[in-house]
């Protein structure tokens, strides 16, 4: 999952001091303002994770909870838990990956990092948000020496193809560079690696008409 909406012209170049954008671990006090954020960020905002599910993600596992911070104000964010991928159905959703986004499922003694969201305020792209949470994430995966991180990533510009050529499709005429996708290109971009398509992994994701990508980074430095 990743931000969506409209951008109001903020750029790089209307900030002032970049030592003023600050990455860190997300506390349970900022759970509101999570969600705020992430409201903003999804269409329709029903899918955005709640309150409560902040509260939990942070609480189960506050390593894996990541938000970047400009002046005070939380401009994005990321959530995540600890998984044996093995464990799961191959084609599995986001509810059933994330226990309804309460995570209760954590598994610290697990191997992969699986990614439930990133969210970035429309208003601040450009500054390279969205690779800062994910260089956070690989920080993450490392320091814990897990195996992987994965997650199912959307593709919001598949609707505009949809009419004439599959999901699968789609995802390789973006891999060849042939159509751009604000997700997958990017995701693509930071080292991921598409794996397969996860049919109705968000249900109200109208954008990817309910499909999303199983990506994969590999912890080198782990090893097998």
């Amino acid at each position: 999952m990743i931000e969506k909406g409209k951008s109001t012209g903020i750029s790089a170049h209307s900030i002032e001091n970049k030592a003023d954008i600050i990455v860190r671990k997300s506390r349970v006090e900022d759970a509101e303002k999570l969600n705020e954020l992430a409201r903003l960020c999804f269409d329709p905002p029903e899918i955005a994770f709640t309150k409560k599910n902040f509260e939990n993600m942070i609480t189960r596992f506050p390593e894996g909870q990541i938000c970047v911070e400009y002046k005070g104000k939380i401009i994005g964010s990321c959530s995540s838990l600890i998984v044996n991928i093995d464990e799961y159905p191959k084609h599995h959703t986001l509810h059933e990956i994330s226990d309804q986004g309460y995570i209760s499922n954590h598994n610290e003694n697990g191997k992969d990092l699986y990614g439930i969201d990133v969210i970035v305020h429309p208003d601040y792209r450009g500054l390279k948000i969205g690779k800062q949470l994910y260089e956070a994430r690989k920080q993450v995966c490392k320091e814990l020496h897990l195996q992987s991180i994965i997650f199912g990533g959307r593709i919001p510009n598949f609707c505009s193809y949809a009419s004439s050529m599959s999901a699968k499709q789609y995802v390789e005429n973006v891999m060849e560079g042939k159509i751009y996708d604000p997700v997958l290109t990017f995701q693509l971009r930071n080292g991921f690696t598409f794996k397969y398509i996860l049919p109705n992994y968000i249900p109200e994701d109208r954008e990817s008409l309910c499909n999303a990508t199983f990506m994969e980074w590999r912890n080198t430095e782990q090893g097998e």
